[in-house]
């Protein structure tokens, strides 16, 4: 007998979308062909919305590229919007920080900037000047942290990420961990009960069911912002997350239908605790992630227009 499907609870919503709209694979495989690059957001935003913003990880947007999004997308659209890397505690080269700050930064001996209180408050000034242009229009999501896998609870303190979002409070944020160790055992509360306190929202991931320090558990469900729920995929192949050198290898799995209806419930299942959740596919290889996305909305009873693949199409 098929499992019962849980609805939504009253008023709660399920966004679904991808992590990016313009991976390498989405254009050769997704796409209509020769289509220009400015054209792509608004032909996305025809078939879900909303997306996760990778680019700005690399790089802080600026204001122009932000009203470029909006005038791109309809009324409606949410924009997810990952924080650049040096935020996320990530080793950073200095030529992926905006010509302003390079010139005021320090260097560790590898070449690496140091996260300092005032290269840290610099960075949080250039992201909003773009983040408020998404906000004041209606389509900023939440602020996405995911946390270098490096940033462990042997070395470090949640605490030490209490400017960053005292900075950014009047936003919401999404914190993924990357590293096991702040999931298990007594340290799980402790996490929790941090991200509470700062009503910043657990990011709850798919991924392999695999004791691995990278991969973070799967079964998590726990909701620490009745606001919002973020969900994350990430495939089900665990060599290839321990082992791809890439993001396209690291997470290339094409789930299956079943895999889709489970996700689907899964969602349904977390907005009796939190009045929307947004579900991102991250599963960037090839077209598997807006293919996943298209069948999730469809599983979840979303009416959307059926995207045949390029395969489907010559």
């Amino acid at each position: 007998m098929a499992a019962k499907k849980t609805p939504p609870c009253d008023g709660a919503k399920i966004l679904v979308g991808t992590a990016s709209w313009s991976d390498p694979g989405f254009v050769e495989h997704w796409y209509p062909k020769k289509m220009p690059a400015g054209d792509r957001l608004a032909w996305y935003a025809q078939h879900f919305e909303m997306v996760e913003v990778n680019s700005t990880f690399y790089a802080a947007p600026d204001a122009r590229m932000a009203e470029r999004w909006c005038r791109s997308t309809p009324d409606g659209f949410t924009f997810d919007v990952k924080l650049h890397q040096l935020l996320s505690r990530h080793s950073t080269n200095m030529k992926l920080l905006p010509p302003a700050l390079q010139r005021g930064a320090q260097i560790d001996p590898k070449g690496r900037v140091k996260l300092t209180p005032e290269i840290e408050k610099a960075m949080i000034e250039q992201f909003r000047k773009s983040i408020e242009i998404l906000r004041d229009s209606g389509k900023l999501g939440a602020l996405l942290l995911q946390l270098s896998p490096a940033f462990s609870p042997k070395m470090h303190h949640l605490s030490e990420l209490d400017d960053l979002l005292g900075a950014l409070g009047k936003y919401r944020i999404a914190i993924e961990l990357r590293n096991r160790n702040w999931a298990e055992g007594e340290q799980l509360k402790a996490t929790l009960d941090f991200l509470r306190a700062h009503s910043a929202t657990f990011v709850l991931v798919d991924a392999p069911v695999e004791k691995y320090f990278t991969i973070m558990p799967p079964n998590l469900n726990e909701i620490t912002n009745p606001q919002f729920a973020y969900l994350r995929l990430h495939g089900r192949d665990a060599h290839a997350y321990t082992t791809g050198k890439t993001v396209a290898s690291r997470f290339n799995y094409n789930y299956s239908d079943g895999e889709i209806g489970e996700v689907a419930q899964r969602a349904r299942d977390l907005t009796q605790g939190a009045k929307e959740v947004h579900v991102v596919f991250n599963n960037n290889a090839l077209d598997y992630a807006p293919h996943a996305a298209t069948r999730m909305r469809a599983a979840l009873g979303q009416m959307i227009a059926h995207m045949p693949r390029q395969t489907e199409l010559f």
